[in-house]
């Protein structure tokens, strides 16, 4: 199968600091992600036959992260959207099982499949609980997402998916139904090295791109947006009301292999939300704009069961903070670039009753890049 095109194939570079080898949130050493893309049907909408356009993407933080889990902290710049679990996350600053995405109204299937399937690694040996952190975005102008098409065996599929290295970006998985900008959007992802006195440590953000307005879309800075009008590449959105362009949602994963505490992974998923801004997303009412980030450089914490913990202290480190400005740096640049991979990865798409969200034409971007 042919690469994708990312934005740096387009010379499109963001920031200075230096990517991983893959440019993607598997940088981060231990971080797999899976895809299983539902693509069928096509034509007039019938609701529980299709068309069908959507999936499901699992980010896994480290293997059986539920025995160990990682630090972790949430930020949310609007909240019309759901991301499970965060109540959890938020009073005990941890992440204890693998992320899952889908579209809004898939949430509670794939939470309980992720459910079973920890049970099944588990098995019945101890006490235990599992609030998954599962997250969406609307596909429904381009899927049949009152059909509920995602079932539990595709998010198995997912799992059995999962991998490191080069991720599959655009319209797969979870994102194969979104709309970014009013262009064709998905799921996209990059990552930054940061290098310091005590060591190297990566960021890698992965997104799922479905927000936004096509006139406030910047790239690098260049409003691209203004220049591809809607009158040269139609909306998806056009005649459509509701919902109105900028209704969609984004949800931004951060990891980084850094010792961070719960406090400095909030502080990290802050800044994802000046990389959305940067790229023209402005947290419209209607659009639920999440953000996780989680921190794989503590071992050794102990799994969350009911009952005693098997110890009463732990060692934790964490950075200071001439570093976490470095991180700050890394977190809004990768989060701007795997926007744009999510945009520039992406392939035209027809969904339900005709409605065509248009890819963003690499030749006609970098001739609104060059001032045309």
């Amino acid at each position: 199968m042919t690469a994708k095109v990312r934005s740096r194939d387009l010379g499109i570079t963001i920031g200075e600091l230096p990517t991983g080898p893959h440019n993607a949130i598997t940088d981060v050493v231990g971080v797999r992600v899976g895809h299983c893309t539902l693509v069928s049907g096509a034509g007039p909408l019938d609701v529980g036959r299709g068309p069908v356009r959507t999936g499901v993407t699992i980010v896994e933080p480290r293997p059986r992260v539920w025995a160990s889990p990682v630090f972790a902290g949430s930020h949310r710049l609007n909240g019309n959207g759901e991301m499970t679990g965060l109540a959890w996350v938020r009073e005990n600053g941890q992440l204890t099982t693998p992320i899952g995405l889908t579209n809004t109204h898939s949430v509670g299937v794939v939470r309980d499949a992720i459910v079973a399937r920890l049970h099944r690694e588990r098995g019945d040996g101890e006490l235990y609980f599992h609030l998954p952190v599962v997250a969406e975005t609307y596909d429904g102008i381009l899927s049949d997402i009152n059909g509920r098409h995602v079932t539990q065996e595709h998010v198995d599929a997912a799992f059995e998916a999962l991998a490191g290295g080069p991720v599959p970006e655009g319209a797969v998985g979870s994102g194969t139904g979104m709309i970014c900008h009013e262009f064709k959007g998905g799921i996209g992802t990059a990552s930054r090295v940061v290098a310091t006195d005590g060591g190297r440590y990566t960021v890698g953000v992965l997104v799922q791109a479905n927000h936004g307005r096509r006139q406030r879309l910047r790239v690098a800075g260049v409003p691209v947006g203004e220049r591809i009008p809607t009158d040269e590449v139609p909306s998806p959105y056009e005649g459509i009301r509701p919902p109105a362009a900028g209704s969609g949602s984004i949800i931004v994963l951060i990891a980084t292999d850094a010792p961070l505490l719960p406090h400095q992974c909030e502080r990290l998923a802050q800044r994802g939300a000046l990389a959305i801004g940067r790229t023209g997303g402005t947290g419209e009412n209607g659009s639920g704009d999440l953000v996780l980030a989680f921190a794989t450089g503590n071992d050794g914490l102990p799994p969350v069961r009911l009952g005693p913990a098997p110890a009463d202290e732990f060692a934790v480190r964490m950075v200071g903070d001439t570093l976490i400005d470095l991180l700050f740096d890394a977190v809004i640049d990768s989060t701007e670039e795997a926007i744009l991979n999510a945009l520039v990865g992406a392939a035209t798409t027809i969904g339900r009753d005709g409605l065509t969200a248009h890819a963003l034409d690499h030749h006609r971007l970098g001739a609104a890049l060059a001032g045309g």
